[in-house]
């Protein structure tokens, strides 16, 4: 089985040794430290930017000097997510792998295969002295996740290669020639609050045990959004009568879909009753709802310590309409691409505290002018309801070159040594080949990479044979570039 071949065990073992090393977004100084003391031990030269993008330079194989230089692409950056209820600290700890069949996945957390099994599958190949290959720069950028901000900040003349290999998709067997382009909105209302009434009871509205995923890539499957349940039990709440929000908390990155909200409420002690029965009939709702997508999910009412102060009845009112009003999930989908989401937003953050509001939206599309659409649609929701709202100026989409030379030789390559055709592909996930590309006119580019599955999500796991498919790729791609 190719789970055992010499080369997928040591991709793995770089793998698990990056896994030793903190690495979460923002927080990649210790990782891009260890990765040059990985290079300077091997004799490679290494070299970072402002704000820390790493090259590592392999040196031509004899007989590829002339060949052009070609960059193997990942990010130094993983998503820290972990289960709720999990100690795990990814400032120290190290991500402990499962074994589970033919997958691996982490003990309560994200994996970080997306995208560190990029940077242990470049290791690798720079060691291998059975794949020739031309010059190498092996290019890892830091916070990709949280906005691509490694990619967006490269400067002209960091890179010489003009053949670019990003190894950060997540099918084996797909090559990847587009993506969508990106842009967060950061939304705030200031609520009036009171003190709390006298006769109020307080309660905590949970909800948790949904799947979450990825906002780009698993945005279609249409899964639950912990925010918008935990809002729409508020919703039905407020109708009951006098219902007063005084926490609100959901969701952690802004390119993963909530699994987790909950809410804090002050409820009239005449109406326990009904808002327990309300939130047991609408969990009820929910599970047949999302049974396919969610089959964990939980909507519960527990008591909760009763605060000093809360919004008040209109303003609670307001809070909630406008949570309904923001949209979450896909809103056009491709013309030209069949199955394709072109456009879509997901609702990633929300906190109340002390009145004030905060909203973080992420919006994805393929379309730059439908972005700009949906970002002005999100951006005057928050202004109708009385709040501000500041939108990043984001990334742009990748355009797919179907005339690619690149792309033509890893079809013959795929094809000539798997005995298959590949598929090709644009995904609505935003990679860094549209930033790279922008940045260094006529650089050539692919992504593709072992199959990985529920990414940004502790249930993220990665199919191990597809490890050893995809570097026998890599390496015979890169012997043919000579």
């Amino acid at each position: 089985m190719s789970t055992q071949s010499p080369k997928t065990k040591e991709v793995l073992g770089w793998f698990e040794k990056l896994s030793q090393v903190p690495r979460c977004s923002k927080n990649e100084e210790k990782i891009c430290e260890w990765m040059q003391a990985w290079a300077k031990e091997h004799g490679f030269e290494a070299r970072t930017d402002l704000v820390k993008n790493l090259v590592i330079e392999v040196p031509a194989s004899p007989g590829f000097e002339k060949s052009p230089v070609a960059v193997i692409q990942g990010h130094l950056d993983m998503v820290c997510e972990k289960a709720k209820g999990s100690s795990h600290d990814f400032t120290k700890d190290p991500i402990k792998f499962v074994h589970d069949g033919e997958w691996l996945k982490a003990d309560g957390t994200t994996l970080g295969a997306d995208n560190g099994i990029a940077m242990a599958m470049a290791m690798a190949v720079a060691l291998d002295k059975a794949v020739p290959h031309p010059g190498l720069e092996l290019l890892f950028t830091v916070d990709e996740e949280t906005g691509l901000t490694g990619a967006t900040s490269l400067q002209p003349g960091f890179l010489k290669g003009k053949i670019l290999l990003n190894v950060d998709s997540e099918d084996e067997g797909v090559f990847t020639v587009g993506c969508a382009g990106g842009r967060d909105t950061h939304a705030s209302l200031n609520l009036e609050q009171e003190p709390v009434p006298a006769g109020m009871a307080a309660f905590k509205l949970v909800g948790g045990g949904m799947t979450g995923g990825h906002s780009g890539v698993d945005i279609h499957l249409q899964r639950a959004n912990a925010i918008a349940v935990v809002v729409r039990g508020l919703s039905s709440l407020v109708g009951l009568g006098d219902v007063r929000l005084a926490d609100l908390a959901g969701g952690t990155a802004h390119n993963a879909i909530p699994r987790d909200a909950e809410a804090v409420i002050l409820v009239n002690g005449s109406l326990g009753d009904a808002v327990r029965d309300a939130v047991k009939t609408l969990e009820g709702h929910l599970k047949s709802e999302y049974a396919t997508t969610d089959p964990r999910l939980t909507l519960s009412l527990e008591p909760a310590k009763l605060p000093t102060e809360a919004l008040t009845a209109a303003a609670t009112r307001k809070a909630v309409d406008y949570l309904l009003a923001v949209p979450h999930g896909v809103a056009d989908m491709s013309k030209d691409m069949p199955g394709l989401v072109e456009t879509s937003n997901n609702l990633a953050r929300v906190k109340l505290e002390k009145g004030h509001l905060t909203a973080l939206t992420s919006q994805r599309s393929s379309n730059m002018q439908r972005l700009g659409l949906l970002t002005a649609r999100i951006e005057g929701i928050a202004r109708l309801a009385g709040g501000e709202a500041e939108s990043g100026e984001g990334y742009p989409s990748w355009q797919p070159n179907m005339s690619s030379p690149l792309l033509a030789r890893c079809l013959a390559v795929y094809k000539e040594l798997f005995n298959r055709e590949p598929k090709v592909e644009a995904i609505h996930a935003g990679l860094e080949c549209g930033i790279i590309g922008s940045k260094y006119e006529g650089m050539d580019m692919i992504s593709f990479g072992p199959t990985i599955k529920n990414p940004h999500s502790p249930d993220e796991c990665i199919k191990i044979d597809t490890i050893g498919q995809v570097y026998d790729f890599l390496a015979a791609l890169l012997r043919s570039l000579k």
